[in-house]
């Protein structure tokens, strides 16, 4: 399963493993918004790897309970972020998330005698990586064995199905690079509102 091989994802080897894992989850996602702390705790628990002040917006849905997610410290992730974590997924620090976003490690083989012929529904999984600081739009799904770079930005709504380098915006489906981030980006925000690097600094800056 961890290797990236093709094998049975309903086997009775791993199913009862597997539903520990959601029942953790299951817990986390009727807490109350109020209870963060504990919120906090439980996370430490059922993820892989979780760092400090990573807040992810219930409901999080995912295959293993988040057993094979590797978060780092000071995520972010709106509504509905689905983590199919047949596979290994690493989030790097300050990492957002826009609503409905989906990460997915598992695939199936094109070939149907591949899939079903053997009575049995046949998976492969692939790592997902994304670097530090990436920031994905709502709607985005990524698809098995994709690295995304540190600092990049996808575009809401794109379907990522190959690697995104670090420090571009990418959108579309599939998913390109539009452009590096640089000079512009300095000095507007958003279209043409501009940057107050001065006002910035002052209220934010430690």
């Amino acid at each position: 399963m961890e290797a990236g091989l093709i094998y049975d994802c309903g086997s009775d080897e791993i199913m009862p493993e597997q539903m520990q894992y959601q029942d953790a989850l299951w817990r986390f996602n009727h807490m109350g918004p109020s209870e963060f702390e504990e919120r906090q705790e439980l996370m430490k628990e059922i993820f892989a790897e979780c760092g400090e002040n990573t807040f992810l917006q219930g409901p999080v849905n995912s295959n293993w309970g988040g057993r094979h997610v590797h978060l780092g410290s000071n995520i972010y992730a709106n509504f509905n972020l689905t983590l199919v974590d047949d596979g290994h997924i690493y989030i790097g620090d300050w990492t957002q998330f826009g609503p409905n976003v989906t990460l997915t490690t598992a695939g199936h083989p094109v070939l149907p005698e591949l899939r079903t012929g053997y009575g049995t529904v046949l998976q492969f999984n692939k790592d997902i990586h994304i670097g530090e600081n990436a920031w994905l739009g709502a709607g985005v799904t990524v698809l098995p064995g994709v690295t995304i770079g540190e600092g990049s930005v996808i575009g809401a709504g794109s379907v990522v199905t190959r690697d995104i380098p670090a420090n571009v915006v990418a959108v579309g489906n599939p998913c390109r690079v539009m452009r590096e981030i640089g000079d512009r980006d300095r000095e507007y925000f958003y279209k043409k509102d501009r940057v107050d690097w001065e006002e910035i600094r002052k209220r934010y800056s430690k």
